[in-house]
């Protein structure tokens, strides 16, 4: 029987809070933000070594939650090969996944999309801890809006220097809402895997899809939520919306609709961008935190601004645990060695 999406949560909880096997797939998370993608690998088994991330707030956030996972706190570009590898106390080429969300600010279509934007070169970070790791396999997430316009050329280069690393990689255009997250947000999701190792892929899509209403009965409120209730004139705004409608002049703002997955949660202060769809309110935290699929366990320090931006900028852990469960029976079925070797294949550019 189908589980409720509360239900869902718990059970990955419980996964996550599970012991590690002795023979638990390692990974290391850059750009590791808040924790949603190393719950999301949590909730699949994986053993995290090492997390690398620069803002406070994220730290405190993942410290809290993950308190004996070693933190590298500070500017990627400062951390070195060699303190990198001794923090995740592992010799190169002994990690199994190498994980990381460069920051996508400069590509994303809701901002300037700056082609000069220096966050946009943060991808050669990743790439330089990538060779000196030299994982099994890595995974990269970022915004579709790499893939769009003059975005495109820094999307081919990115895509070079993997390939040239020693990896076969494929690139698909995924969509949290059918890997188990009442939240249509769209993702572009690289694979790689060591040569001379092939056979990568993605998740497949879920037959079901949960929805806005699966996730809100029963959410507790966060001591940082305040007051919630729409002042008269936005009130009346969110009733001329209808559901699914911007609410007045926020054209980022949408009033949620309740059979269907939310918009994308973003950082926005005060909502979100998404508002309670049957109720003239800001979403309470859980809401929000509950649509990125976090349960109600994790633990969100700070006031609500701050928490808002850490729900809106992290990766869903329900879909990053799709893809950390189809990276690891990819791994469980390889039967290449631990060393690199081999030739460096071109394989076709996958996005979809």
């Amino acid at each position: 029987m189908r589980l409720n999406y509360v239900e869902t949560l718990n059970e990955a909880w419980a996964q996550h809070l599970a012991p590690r096997a002795s023979d638990a797939l390692t990974v290391v998370s850059l750009f590791a933000g808040c924790g949603g993608s190393s719950l999301g690998y949590s909730m699949a088994g994986y053993r995290e070594i090492l997390a690398v991330e620069w803002d406070a707030h994220a730290v405190e956030t993942f410290r809290a939650n993950f308190p004996g996972v070693p933190v590298y706190h500070g500017d990627i570009m400062k951390l070195t090969d060699a303190e990198a590898i001794g923090l995740a106390d592992i010799e190169p080429g002994q990690l199994d996944v190498l994980n990381g969300s460069p920051p996508c600010q400069g590509f994303s279509t809701a901002g300037k999309r700056d082609f000069t934007d220096m966050r946009n070169q943060l991808f050669r970070e990743y790439v330089r801890l990538l060779r000196a790791f030299r994982p099994r396999a890595f995974v990269m997430e970022n915004v579709p809006g790499m893939v769009k316009g003059k975005m495109k050329l820094i999307f081919a280069e990115c895509m070079r220097e993997l390939k040239e690393s020693g990896y076969e990689v494929r690139c698909r255009l995924l969509n949290a809402k059918h890997f188990g997250v009442p939240q249509s947000r769209d993702r572009v999701i690289f694979i790689g895997i060591r040569h001379p190792a092939s056979g990568i892929r993605h998740p497949d899509p879920l037959r079901d899809r949960y929805v806005v209403a699966d996730a809100l009965p029963g959410a507790p409120l966060h001591r940082a939520d305040g007051s919630l209730i729409l002042t008269p004139l936005y009130a009346g705004y969110w009733r001329a919306a209808g559901q699914g409608g911007s609410v007045g002049k926020l054209q980022s703002v949408k009033r949620l609709t309740i059979r269907k997955p939310s918009n994308s949660i973003v950082k926005s202060e005060g909502n979100g961008g998404v508002y309670h769809p049957t109720e003239p309110r800001k979403m309470m935290l859980r809401e929000l935190s509950r649509l990125q699929s976090f349960p109600d366990a994790w633990a969100w320090p700070g006031v609500r601004k701050q928490i808002q931006e850490r729900i809106g900028n992290s990766v869903p852990p329900l879909f990053m645990r799709a893809i950390a469960l189809t990276v690891a029976e990819t791994l469980h079925g390889s039967n290449y060695q631990a060393e690199e070797g081999g030739s460096i294949p071109t394989p076709a550019l996958q996005v979809h």
